[in-house]
């Protein structure tokens, strides 16, 4: 039975990483417990009050939030965090070395209804002279990543995270308070039956992608040859889960209805580190038209459009769009 500690001993040479990761699952410790008390820890409702991005937060989302902050600050490693519930970067140790950004709760929406949600994190390395309160800061493309990873709240509790070597899972044993191994080296399947859409949204999609999907649907007497089934959680953690562990493809398009931003997700804190997850894993993450990995950020809360998971099927998805 190998321990988180022990494995990024032995696997990861970069000690400031593993004690970023090894630190966070303090917090995600804290939340996982809190999760599973539900009601009895008066963590579910809504917190009445908006995020940065005009969302309703529910409690465990501000809990989550404040258990990551308090957990980062206190790292001589981070010289600076972003989250996604909070507008601006805040400042951490002017010595350290890395900038943390984070969705304290992913899928939050499902808390009340006790459905699978998570924690995702991304770490970087900061320029020399960097400012860890500047957004400026933290501007940097996806492929510039060096540690990204999930921490999975569900019937059991799992980490998954790269150092650019892999991606690797771990459970939490609940006897001991540790993370140990689960899976190491996992792989991405290429190719695929499942797919992950909200089709209720189908109407705003590009033509594009309403010709993939409406092709997906026609089974095997469509021009792709196999029948489909479906899947949609509401969780994006939930869903690269699934998609890590038997293949599928996951899909956040663009649509119609606010025409000025090009998609839902946020690039920073739920594109980036899922698509290295992905990419590590042998699979590929797209906008649709574009690398994700690839695109040079102009804004810390900037969004974008999701096409991740089995290579051979984001392949299938592309030559719609190409």
């Amino acid at each position: 039975m190998l321990r988180l500690r022990h494995f990024l001993d032995e696997h990861c040479d970069n000690a400031d990483i593993s004690g970023i990761i090894d630190g966070l699952m303090v917090a995600c410790k804290d939340i996982a417990y809190r999760l599973h008390m539900g009601s009895l820890a008066g963590v579910l409702g809504s917190a009445e009050q908006e995020n940065v991005q005009g969302e309703c937060q529910k409690k465990l989302d501000v809990i989550s939030n404040d258990l990551i902050k308090a957990c980062l600050k206190g790292m001589p490693q981070v010289k600076g965090l972003a989250s996604e519930e909070e507008p601006d970067p805040v400042a951490c140790n002017e010595s350290g070395r890395y900038l943390v950004l984070f969705d304290p709760l992913d899928g939050s929406s499902n808390i009340d209804v006790n459905v699978t949600v998570g924690t995702i994190f991304s770490v970087l390395e900061a320029a020399e002279g960097a400012d860890g309160a500047h957004e400026q800061s933290y501007l940097q493309a996806g492929q510039r990543q060096v540690a990204a990873g999930y921490v999975l709240y569900g019937p059991s509790t799992l980490l998954v995270f790269s150092t650019g070597n892999g991606v690797h899972a771990f459970t939490l044993d609940p006897r001991i308070g540790e993370f140990v191994l689960q899976r190491r080296d996992i792989q991405v399947p290429a190719t695929t039956k499942e797919f992950a859409i909200n089709m209720s949204n189908q109407r705003f999609w590009l033509p594009e992608m309403q010709a993939y999907v409406a092709d997906l649907l026609k089974g095997e007497e469509g021009p792709l040859g196999k029948r489909y089934n479906m899947r949609w959680i509401a969780s994006m953690v939930a869903e690269i889960h699934r998609i890590l562990t038997r293949g599928g493809i996951f899909m956040y398009p663009y649509d119609s209805r606010e025409p000025n931003k090009p998609g839902k997700l946020r690039l920073m804190y739920e594109g980036n580190p899922m698509s290295m997850l992905i990419e590590q894993a042998g699979g590929k993450a797209s906008t649709a038209f574009e690398n994700i990995m690839e695109i040079e950020p102009t804004a810390i809360h900037q969004r974008v459009s999701v096409v991740m998971g089995s290579a051979e099927e984001v392949d299938n998805a592309l030559r719609y769009h190409a």
